[in-house]
């Protein structure tokens, strides 16, 4: 597997190492081994899987600490936009928001660290997304930013009109109003 930074810290892509030949391909979606070689310790206590059709748009959701979650996002069949905002008190990179195309195809994984808020937009006509988290879901620390908030500015890649974002999603504060109790930590 290779792994790769991203321009806001502790935000990393992963891509496995996919052996092809006539039957098909095959690869090591996660080892926890190899994940920990590679300075990346969590341990994934948790994992949630979602089907959705174009347009949906669901985040931009974190828990709260104690309970926030580290996610590894990755997409079994479809394609979306995978979103994550650093949302750390004190981050250099606050309020910046990170976008990858995240496909069945490219097999691209995303390591989302608690004080990120996460989202993504379905691109294809229907897509089936899987994540890990090393924290449990607790509903009482959730919280979220609303997903068209004007200071992120973030493109969904959803034609205008199309969109189709859970009333819930609707209720969600700005950044600038949102519940937030994470700091930055290099």
């Amino acid at each position: 597997m290779i792994f790769h930074k991203t321009e806001l810290p502790g935000l990393m892509i992963f891509e496995p190492s996919v052996l092809e030949d006539s039957r098909g391909y095959f690869f090591e979606a996660y080892n926890e081994k190899t994940f920990h070689n590679a300075g990346i310790p969590f341990q994934f206590v948790q994992d949630n899987q979602s089907s959705s059709s174009y347009g949906v748009i669901r985040g931009l959701h974190y828990q709260l600490n104690p309970y926030a979650q580290t996610k590894l996002v990755r997409v079994l069949s479809g394609k979306i936009l995978d979103v994550a905002v650093d949302i750390r008190s004190g981050s250099p990179c606050f309020g910046k928001s990170f976008l990858i195309e995240l496909s069945d195809e490219n097999k691209k994984q995303l390591l989302i660290p608690a004080g990120f808020a996460h989202g993504f937009s379905v691109i294809s006509e229907k897509a089936t997304i899987l994540y890990k988290c090393d924290k449990l879901y607790n509903k009482e620390s959730e919280a979220g930013i609303l997903y068209n908030d004007p200071s992120l500015n973030i493109d969904w890649n959803i034609i205008a009109g199309k969109e189709i974002v859970s009333g819930k999603d609707l209720l969600l504060p700005l950044l600038r109003d949102c519940k937030n109790n994470f700091e930055f930590a290099e």
